[in-house]
């Protein structure tokens, strides 16, 4: 039953919110239904009670003008309602062990205060005696008798309740109960789309720092929260271009020492030396452009468009084919000709590009596949290295992170690419993730959304 609920019960505010008021109306619109249906049968009783007791007292007065020896065939004559039984008798009903009348069956037949009164009338209309009773929980005996002699005895007995009975209760609930929920869906939709709103601006900033500000304009908790969320976006973008500009400077102050070195490497006569020095050099340059590209993020401020990702995946591996044909072969792309994705079509390729490169570095094997998932895509790239192990396989997304201990860019790189790369997919809105294949190597795992 538990697991039943939680299926039900909705996921989203809005659908809570509206679940609950529209729950909470129907409640209270069925206790008023009720109290209205109980009230309505209370007056219907107290009518037709008054209706059978003039009845009652009307056919005494028929009888009671009538001959005696015609009284027996006029009573038979007369057109009765089925609450109401009649018969002319020598004994009266009525005993003396029989209950009294209940004062609210008093009340509602027009027997009280006892003794049961007359009926109004000249006196040679009214009965010679009367007697009442209780014949159930919503029936009275009467018995009157005749001058003459002999008895009328009645039984007057109200109709069953039935607060239910005519359609239009179920009618107007389900009416009501219509209206107000299209009501509470519409005023519930609108009273939490500034939520809605905010997590869509928080899903934006995610992906683009520079994305647009949140309007401040609504109710005072709507126009303050979305004020807040400016101005945590706001810092966030300061943030990142002080770091950016940080960087910049100490890549440029850092340019002028090593061209320096570099011209002085230039006059060394060890030419063993001379090359060393010369390498250690381009590889601080590598890493510094690396570190730049990797703070600067310039694709971030690339728009995203509609792009064919099936040729972009193919473009990327036919240049590392390029680059190193002596892997061509062990180069292959399976899935669809053509797939159109929403994206930054730069940035995805260098992603791909730091994804399939550290294949070939690492693995000597890139075989990318893609597959359509929604509206999105999901591509896995194998290779055939020794893998990675398992406690690092999220370590490697770390910056100048290498599980390759060399500190050679010929082997190890700058310990950049898989950061960039996942900082570009996360832009997007995907992830990547890193897999030990069961017959070895490495299979790399991104997924897109639409």
């Amino acid at each position: 039953m538990s697991s039943l609920l939680a299926r039900l019960w909705p996921a989203t505010l809005a659908g809570r919110t509206a679940l609950v008021l529209i729950l909470g109306l129907m409640a209270v619109q069925g206790l008023g239904l009720t109290i209205h249906a109980f009230d309505r049968l209370e007056l219907q009783r107290a009518a037709e009670a008054r209706d059978l007791s003039f009845r009652a007292f009307a056919l005494w007065r028929a009888l009671v003008t009538q001959p005696p020896e015609r009284r027996a065939a006029a009573l038979a004559e007369a057109d009765l309602p089925p609450n109401l039984l009649a018969s002319f008798d020598r004994e009266p009903w009525v005993r003396p062990d029989m209950p009294p009348v209940p004062p609210h069956l008093g009340r509602l037949f027009r027997l009280d205060p006892p003794p049961p009164a007359p009926p109004p009338g000249p006196r040679r209309l009214r009965p010679a005696e009367s007697l009442s009773a209780a014949a159930g929980p919503a029936e009275v005996a009467l018995s009157l008798r005749f001058a003459e002699g002999g008895w009328l005895n009645l039984r007057l007995r109200l109709p069953a309740p039935r607060p239910w009975h005519s359609d239009r209760f179920l009618a107007a609930f389900a009416a009501m109960s219509v209206m107000a929920a299209l009501l509470i869906l519409w005023a519930v939709r609108r009273l939490t789309r500034p939520v809605r709103d905010l997590a869509a601006a928080a899903e934006r900033l995610g992906r683009d720092v520079n994305a647009p500000a949140l309007p401040e304009t609504g109710p005072r908790e709507v126009a303050q929260a979305a004020a807040a969320f400016n101005g945590m976006a706001s810092n966030i973008r300061r943030f990142v271009a002080d770091r950016t500009q940080m960087l910049a400077a100490i890549g440029h102050d850092l340019r002028t020492p090593i061209t320096r070195l570099r011209l002085r490497a230039e006059l060394m006569e060890d030419e063993e030396q001379q090359r060393r020095m010369l390498a250690d050099l381009a590889e601080m340059e590598a890493m510094i452009a690396a570190t730049l590209a990797f703070a600067r993020d310039d694709a971030a401020a690339e728009p995203a468009a509609p792009v064919d990702l099936a040729a972009l995946a193919r473009t990327v591996l036919d240049e590392a084919a390029d680059a190193q044909p002596e892997l061509a072969e062990k180069i292959a792309y399976s899935g669809p000709e053509h797939l159109t994705v929403t994206l930054r079509p730069l940035a995805m390729k260098r992603a791909l590009g730091n994804l399939v490169g550290n294949a070939l570095k690492y693995g000597g094997a890139a075989r990318l596949s893609l597959e359509p998932r929604g509206a999105g895509a999901v591509i896995a790239i194998e290779d055939d290295g020794p893998g990675i192990p398992e406690a690092a396989l999220e370590e490697v997304f770390q910056p100048f992170r290498r599980i390759e201990g060399s500190r050679n860019r010929e082997t190890g790189g700058t310990g950049l690419g898989l950061t960039i790369a996942r900082s570009i997919l996360r832009a997007h809105g995907g992830e990547v993730s890193l897999h030990n294949r069961e017959g070895g190597g490495l299979r790399v795992v991104v997924s897109l959304p639409g």
